[in-house]
């Protein structure tokens, strides 16, 4: 594989990251909540999901996705579903010094189980990928040796794209002080959780 079709996929993937969806949408969330203390537990939590991700689509469980109907609604409704229920946990949360208490018991465990199971349980991001890796492998060449390369770039890139939105979110806490404008913040995050929710539970196979 030369160095310009590496760089193709790395530049794709790239891209296709920076685009907010619910996974930075939960990664911003807790970095306004709990500041630079969650963004460790919310990227590991990221960087598996998308690896359990890719590797289920690379082991047929993304074509089998595509192909049962059933299975389908299943994973969508489960994942909008979550991710419905921690838009409103986030629209509810609490400002000011309670959010400050909240954040000193935030745990890294939970945080970290969160991010995975946005990331993981999303039926889009398994289809994506069952569609999306096929454009970049070289049929004449060892397929297993692509297939790691190409999961190994986007994982160091998801954790990479992650990473600097929990830091430019948890940087952007600092200056919210006010219960007011922290309720604003919270409420349009968990406003657009909640709309990702009910996207992704809408949203259908053949799209």
């Amino acid at each position: 594989m030369s160095f310009e079709h590496w760089l193709a996929f790395a530049a794709a993937s790239a891209v296709i990251l920076a685009i907010p969806g619910p996974t930075v949408l939960l990664v911003i969330s807790y970095a306004l909540s709990h500041g630079r203390k969650s963004a460790g537990a919310t990227v590991a939590g990221v960087a598996l999901g998308d690896f359990t991700a890719m590797t289920a689509s690379m082991l047929g469980l993304g074509a089998l996705l595509a192909a049962s109907a059933a299975l389908f609604t299943v994973l969508k409704w489960v994942g909008g579903a979550y991710l419905i229920y921690l838009g409103i946990k986030l629209w509810r949360a609490p400002v000011g010094e309670q959010a400050e208490a909240q954040t000193n018991e935030a745990r890294p465990l939970r945080i970290f189980l969160h991010a995975y199971a946005v990331t993981a349980l999303n039926p889009k991001s398994l289809v994506f990928f069952v569609a999306f890796l096929p454009q970049f492998l070289i049929s004449s060449e060892p397929l297993l040796p692509q297939m790691i390369l190409f999961e190994v770039t986007f994982l160091v890139l998801a954790t990479i794209n992650a990473a600097s939105y929990a830091l430019i979110a948890a940087g952007a806490r600092r200056t919210i002080r006010k219960p007011s404008v922290q309720r604003i913040v919270n409420r349009t995050g968990g406003g657009l959780l909640v709309g990702a929710g009910i996207l992704a539970a809408g949203w259908r196979k053949a799209a």
